[in-house]
């Protein structure tokens, strides 16, 4: 059996390609790939990059307006989840949450570097199989604050054209 795979297409940028693991978490492969069946990302915006360390996205448009969609239970060990085992190295796709351990939704981030320090903290989910190149041009792009709550934003805005399922 073959995972899912998907391809992410940035405005600008290009396309990054992606397998799915729904082995190590079942409820948030089965999530993501609704909202992308959905077209839910068409338009969003990656909103938090840091250099060497992670690109974020999947929640805001490109006038900063959050984009909702439902909660789901966070598939990690620190959560009581023991089978995801998924360790978040450069290109790992995981879920974004706020400090709520099940407050995973839309939101992820792709691994720019290794972060062993999110390891067993997030619900890693998928990795990078093509288009390195592009996460690498996204993380390089200039950002600063905006407003007086969130950092690290994009000066000019990075666009998720499109997520497509391109085979389960």
């Amino acid at each position: 059996m073959t995972n899912p795979v998907i391809e992410i297409k940035v405005k600008g940028f290009g396309t990054m390609t992606a397998e799915l693991y729904p082995e190590k978490a079942p409820k948030t492969v089965a999530n993501f790939i609704k909202l992308a069946e959905e077209n839910f990302f068409d338009g969003l915006i990656f909103h938090r990059i840091i250099k060497g360390f992670m690109i974020q996205g999947g929640g805001y448009t490109e006038d900063m307006q959050d984009k909702e969609a439902a909660t789901i239970k966070g598939e990690f060990k620190a959560n009581g989840f023991m089978t995801n085992d998924l360790k978040h190295t450069r290109g790992v796709l995981s879920m974004a949450r706020t400090p709520d351990p099940d407050s995973a939704s839309s939101q992820f981030f792709v691994m720019h570097k290794d972060a062993p320090h999110l390891d067993a903290q997030y619900a890693g989910f998928g990795k990078l199989t093509d288009g390195f190149d592009v996460l690498d041009a996204i993380a390089s792009v200039k950002t600063g604050n905006y407003g007086w709550y969130m950092q690290d934003v994009p000066k000019e805005p990075v666009v998720i054209e499109s997520i497509r399922v391109i085979s389960k």
